[in-house]
């Protein structure tokens, strides 16, 4: 269900460069778009833990299928960039009830001590849907995004059918609204949060200016789909290895090691001036969120499991902080490009990389807790 989530989420970069074409958008407004889905998903993100805390992840997944499945329908037909925003932003809402449904379930079935591998092994096979998503994205290039968005529906309706099949690990629970808030904005958590959200405004910024990038040097949808598709491949090894090593050395050091190579790289995005220098940062990125995402997914996890909070509010805080980083990226990356160029917006998310390293380091303790959360 992840897997499929994450191609289509991701099969808009090799588009970007023909909408922008066919619909005279500016980098700014590429950016709306690219970082549309990221909206979504931090609108409907603790709604959808809500809804996996008090119906179960089970129906929680089976409507956002069902969703995804209608939303990328009208976005495989749509020929106005408002209709395209909303349509993603509307798939968006439905990947946070897939998310949260499927982390909730995975996490509730997993022993403690094998937390990190497990999430890591999720997200390695999420990643692996980032591989599919830009090679469908230049299949809908070529032949038309019709056919191609429109067998999303057919996919969601049988994966709704399997996952109807499937039995639930644990009965839902209910827990008092006052307490929960009152836990998501306590400084463990939001420490936790931020060391997701963090490499998230990366990734949301390279997926607007890597593409037009290329795009501005001669590559094609073919080049940048094999870009992605290259770095996500490397990303979907390395997850679950970093999750295994967080389970036995703890968090911060595969943390801190991934978030320093993205910082590097984010740099060689800035300064690039070749195609395959471009390239070559795009995977260098990849190299580095391979080792940093699961461990601090795995941290959202350990701080929700030590304050009693339902394990669906991790999961919507998850996609929350994922999202807003993502639209942070997105968003303000098109704009700031499109006012000075790459450099600036490159450099700018290189400094708050090696920021939140020097953070990191302070305030995780070497078996990966933070220390807030031991007081």
């Amino acid at each position: 269900m992840i897997f499929f989530d994450v191609a289509f989420f991701a099969a808009i970069a090799p588009l970007l460069p023909e909408y922008v074409d066919e619909l005279g958008l500016s980098k700014a407004e590429a950016g709306i778009l690219s970082a549309a889905y990221a909206a979504g998903t931090l609108i409907g993100s603790l709604p959808a833990g809500f809804v996996a805390s008090r119906v179960g992840p089970r129906r929680t997944v089976i409507a956002g299928l069902l969703l995804l499945g209608v939303a990328s329908l009208v976005f495989g037909f749509g020929e106005e960039i408002f209709l395209l925003d909303g349509a993603r932003f509307v798939q968006g809402i439905a990947g946070a009830l897939i998310w949260s449904g499927a982390l909730t379930w995975l996490i509730s079935a997993a022993p403690e001590d094998k937390r990190g591998s497990i999430i890591g092994t999720a997200l390695g096979t999420a990643v692996a849907g980032a591989l599919l998503g830009p090679a469908l994205g230049a299949i809908a290039g070529s032949i038309g995004t019709e056919p191609v968005f429109s067998s999303v529906l057919a996919i969601t309706i049988f994966l709704s059918l399997a996952a109807a099949r499937l039995p639930e690990t644990r009965a839902p629970e209910r827990q008092n609204l006052r307490e929960v808030m009152a836990t998501l904005v306590s400084r463990p958590v939001l420490d936790a949060a931020a060391f997701v959200a963090v490499p998230s405004v990366m990734f949301g910024a390279i997926e607007v200016l890597v593409p037009l990038r290329i795009d501005d040097l001669g590559g094609g949808h073919g080049l940048i789909a094999g870009g992605f598709i290259a770095g996500a491949a490397l990303e979907a090894m390395l997850a679950p290895v970093a999750g295994r090593m967080s389970d036995r050395i703890g968090r911060r050091l595969p943390y801190v090691i991934g978030l320093s190579i993205c910082a590097v790289a984010m740099a060689g995005v800035a300064l690039a001036a070749t195609l395959g220098a471009v390239l070559a940062a795009l995977i260098v990125t990849s190299l580095g969120a391979g080792l940093c995402f699961a461990p601090a997914l795995t941290l959202i996890s350990d701080v929700a499991e030590s304050s009693s909070l339902h394990q669906g509010f991790a999961a919507g805080l998850s996609n929350m902080a994922w999202a807003s980083g993502q639209v942070i990226g997105g968003v303000g990356g098109g704009v700031v490009a499109s006012l000075t160029g790459n450099v600036l917006p490159s450099l700018t998310i290189a400094l708050l990389l090696l920021l939140t390293v020097v953070y990191a380091y302070r305030a995780m303790q070497v078996g990966g807790e933070l220390h807030a959360a031991a007081s």
